[in-house]
């Protein structure tokens, strides 16, 4: 739906009528903060989600370290067993 140059005209006719021409330039201040929060709004869920995935993807990887290093702490404990053995 497109809105023509006569329906924008009326739009503030009744806008002007309604609100005042002393209230139009604050009327206008609030709609354009108000847009700017929205956008920002929009942007900071896009960068709170790449944060959670990365969050996830550390925890995977700090997950599989510990197992590893788990892994071979046994290995050296196994080995220097086998090394007080063979004495």
């Amino acid at each position: 739906m497109r809105l023509g140059p006569m329906e924008l005209v009326v739009i503030l006719v009744v806008v002007l009528l309604i609100f005042g021409p002393k209230n139009l330039p604050k009327l206008g201040k609030a709609f354009g903060s108000t847009v700017k929060n929205i956008r920002e709004g929009m942007e900071g869920d896009d960068k709170a989600e790449e944060v959670e995935s990365e969050t996830v993807v550390e925890d995977e990887d700090d997950a599989e370290i510990r197992e590893l290093e788990a892994k071979l702490a046994a290995a050296k404990a196994k080995k220097e067993d086998s090394a007080q053995h063979a004495e």
